[in-house]
């Protein structure tokens, strides 16, 4: 690793916005930290990005469903003396179906994977970005968090709704200290999502208007914590609407939610 480069941590990097993150930073010259579970696609891309851009690629595979990771994680980084400037907390995935069409262990290794993981990480590397005071804070959140939850996927939406005021407030208490947090908040994006959740087929039906590419999600996403700001909405569709949304009585906005659910998820599955 260059002690001129600055290091960027991302989690989920094997595919979708966090290969695409992986491949952004790593054109703006930072040595990167990859994890996930696929090694074998971790490092595919560590070798393509090395070669490509001359930067160190560190790959630590790890599943954050178990609740040690984190702490194992950033110990593997002490131990490298790796010091992150950038945390991208990107892993993600969806539980298609309803509440109780799944076991309390799917929705216990979610919650550990979405909530509690990236809030470990953020507490464990913060103090040292306050210290150095530089860094970056990356939420991967969702267009999801701002509007009514659906029937199906019972806690994504709630979930990204935690990233976003997660991100509000350790924005708030790190600016100071040069340390710019964003809750990065797409709709829908090109991705293996869809794929892993075995909703692809309904999700086809949404018009092409309605998608971003994950190149463009993250290109945003980084423009807007450069900036500061503490949450982010990328596409002018998927802003438009969230304001509509907020406008509309609750009453309304949970009749359109419930109308969508039916038509791209499988509530009872």
């Amino acid at each position: 690793m260059s002690p001129s480069r600055p290091l960027s941590l991302i989690t989920g990097a094997s595919a979708g916005i966090g290969a695409a993150f992986a491949r952004h930073l790593a054109a703006l010259g930072h040595d990167l930290v990859l994890t996930a579970r696929r090694i074998d696609r971790l490092e595919t891309l560590a070798a393509e990005l090395h070669e490509k851009h001359g930067i160190a690629v560190t790959v630590l595979p790890n599943d954050l469903a178990d609740p040690a990771a984190p702490q194992a994680l950033c110990d593997a980084l002490r131990q490298r003396g790796l010091q992150v400037d950038w945390l991208i907390n990107n892993a993600g995935y969806g539980v298609p179906g309803s509440f109780l069409a799944n076991d309390w262990k799917t929705h216990a290794d979610f919650l550990q994977v979405l909530l509690t993981a990236p809030t470990e990480l953020a507490w464990r590397l913060l103090p040292g970005m306050r210290e150095r005071g530089h860094g970056r804070i990356i939420n991967v959140a969702s267009l999801a968090g701002h509007v009514p939850g659906p029937a199906g996927h019972t806690l994504y939406a709630a979930s990204k709704a935690y990233l976003i005021k997660f991100s509000q407030s350790l924005s708030l208490e790190s600016r100071e200290a040069g340390v710019n947090v964003c809750a990065l908040c797409p709709g829908f994006t090109w991705s293996e999502f869809h794929d892993v959740t075995g909703t692809r087929d309904k999700m086809n039906r949404m018009p092409g208007f309605m998608w971003l590419s994950a190149e463009e999600v993250v290109r945003q996403g980084i423009a807007a914590v450069e900036r500061g700001q503490a949450v982010y909405i990328p596409g002018r569709v998927n802003r438009a609407i969230k304001t509509v949304v907020q406008l509309m009585p609750d009453r309304l906005a949970m009749w359109l939610s419930a109308r969508e659910s039916k038509r791209y998820r499988n509530a009872d599955a």
